[in-house]
């Protein structure tokens, strides 16, 4: 092997598993008992497992099993102590909490989020929150969906209750419902500083929740629901007409019977389409069109659900169980999570499915990780990096 710069003495999988603390996941492991009925597949040898199929895309067991068993000897870098067999992986995927994943996905996030704050946007976009839902359909009646597909059959789907902050792109809360299930429900799980400012799409209504951020002084922007009612308080002063606001009203949602929400409707026509879009707000200061702006800023969360579909497994599943979906949905976030750091700490840019895509094609060789990040074009055996 040259002795280039080029080449490590570790395949970058492994390099990517160092971003995870050992001890952490231990400590995960001990507190919540994971590994009490497990001999020989413990947790963390069980997280490695999982990402080895998610970076490598596959598909089925098999193609976890074969692709490991190929890589024999180098799983003791990995801290993989001997080959795990299907029946190991099945029964880990259905007997193991999901929820131990999610603690170790948590204590990423919490290590790495200012690492991946963007500074550019640090001032405004640290306070700012979206919150949305993303269907991952399923071939198994797992968790029920609304309604039938078209051949009549009955299929499956999770929805991924996702919210992130704007200048970190990773999610810092995940929560898992059947597709069926009403949305509103989880905003109600959802608690930001002061001073926060949260989009939301019009699916999470729950007026109680609202008025509880307003008095937190927290500024929520969403649209309005064609069937909701509202009386008009007072007309206020338009000064972008000329930008598409038509009108804005002080107003009050709600039946008379029901919780009453104070706000802002803002009736805005793209000037592009021509359509006509309803924007309701709590902030009675804030500039119309600057609603408008934030609302539209609900697109980045719509990019990250493309990026998780689009650069992992998330269309075929390791198990039926439910329990066995979360997992693997969990293990596709920490993934997303190493490579988001890759992406941040390389020295060249690179798009996220191009730094995947390489991930994958040399996920057990041995090349330095960030060498071949820099000069990826470069001859191996003529490299010599600085």
């Amino acid at each position: 092997m040259n002795k280039s710069t080029f080449f490590s003495g570790q395949p970058i999988f492994t390099q990517l598993l160092k971003f995870i603390p050992r001890d952490v996941v231990s400590r995960i492991a001990r507190d919540s008992k994971s590994d009490r009925y497990s001999k020989r597949f413990s947790t963390y040898e069980h997280l490695v497992t999982m990402l080895y199929s998610i970076f490598n895309n596959c598909n089925s067991l098999r193609e976890v099993t074969t692709g490991m068993l190929a890589s024999e000897q180098r799983l003791n870098h990995m801290g993989i102590r001997y080959h795990p067999r299907r029946s190991t992986i099945s029964d880990a995927n259905t007997r193991r909490s999901a929820e131990v994943f999610g603690e170790i996905y948590y204590s990423l996030h919490k290590k790495y989020s200012q690492f991946l704050s963007d500074s550019r946007k640090r001032s405004r976009a640290s306070k700012l929150y979206v919150f949305d839902a993303t269907t991952i359909s399923l071939f198994q009646e797992v968790l029920r969906t609304s309604g039938k597909n078209p051949s009549g059959k009955r299929k499956g789907g999770i929805k991924v209750h996702t919210l992130i902050r704007s200048d970190q792109d990773v999610p810092s809360m995940i929560r898992f419902s059947a597709a069926a299930a009403n949305d509103s429900q989880f905003l109600r799980e959802v608690h930001l500083p002061k001073g926060s400012i949260i989009v939301f799409d019009r699916g999470y209504y729950d007026f109680t929740t609202l008025n509880r951020f307003s008095s937190e002084g927290i500024t929520w922007v969403t649209r309005r629901r064609s069937n909701f009612a509202y009386d008009v308080l007072n007309n206020l002063a338009n000064t972008n007409k000329h930008n598409g606001i038509i009108r804005h009203q002080h107003i009050r949602l709600g039946n008379r019977s029901s919780i009453r929400v104070e706000g802002r409707i803002i009736k805005y026509r793209d000037p592009d389409s021509g359509e006509l879009y309803e924007f309701l707000t709590n902030n009675l200061r804030m500039d119309a069109l600057t609603v408008t702006e934030l609302y539209r800023k609900r697109w980045q969360i719509e990019l990250l659900f493309k990026r998780m579909k689009q650069n992992y497994p998330l269309k075929y599943f390791l198990g039926d169980s439910e329990n066995a979906i979360k997992i693997q949905i969990w293990c596709s976030l920490i993934a997303d999570i190493l490579l988001k750091i890759v992406k941040k700490g390389a020295a060249t840019k690179w798009s996220f499915s191009n730094l995947a895509a390489m991930v994958r094609l040399h996920l057990m060789t041995y090349i330095d990780l960030f060498s071949f990040l820099r000069s990826p074009e470069m001859r191996w055996p003529n490299f010599h990096g600085q």
